[in-house]
């Protein structure tokens, strides 16, 4: 089975039960080795008191492509830390989009680092995920010697 192939299953294997994502109507736009992009239109029902994209949901937003990056390798992977800083305001009816790039992984652990960013390319978060694999596969693979 090829890298991407192995991506590609074990990201719908976890879309089939991720059901916080597909709440808030999140889109896998791309799937790679170590890597994800997700999507999500900011709705009214996520705006804060400001009238701006609370922070919750561009921390999860971040949170799911980075789940789906460092999952891609038919590991079970689980986040150990993360972090994030916002840098400018999501606007209600706009599609943010989180690239999650592998920066690091060795044995358990790996690091991730995730741009959000709005529909002109301004940079509205970077989140910084550090994960750990854990027992367990997302699907059955036949490996090879």
């Amino acid at each position: 089975m090829t890298p991407q192939l192995r991506a590609e299953k074990s990201a719908t294997a976890m879309w089939s039960t991720d059901t916080a994502s597909q709440s808030l109507g999140m889109r896998i736009d791309h799937i790679a080795p170590g890597a994800a992009d997700l999507s999500m239109v900011i709705t009214a029902a996520m705006l804060n008191g400001h009238g701006i994209a609370h922070g919750g949901y561009i921390f999860t937003l971040a949170d799911s492509a980075f789940a789906f990056a460092c999952n891609s390798y038919n590991q079970l992977a689980v986040a150990q830390q993360n972090q994030i800083s916002y840098l400018a305001p999501g606007k209600a009816g706009e599609r943010l989009h989180a690239a999650a790039r592998e920066q690091s992984r060795t044995g358990r652990s790996g690091v991730y680092d995730v741009t959000v960013t709005g529909e002109d390319g301004r940079t509205i978060a970077l989140f910084r995920g550090l994960s750990r694999t854990i027992k367990g596969h997302h699907f059955e693979e036949e490996m090879t010697p």
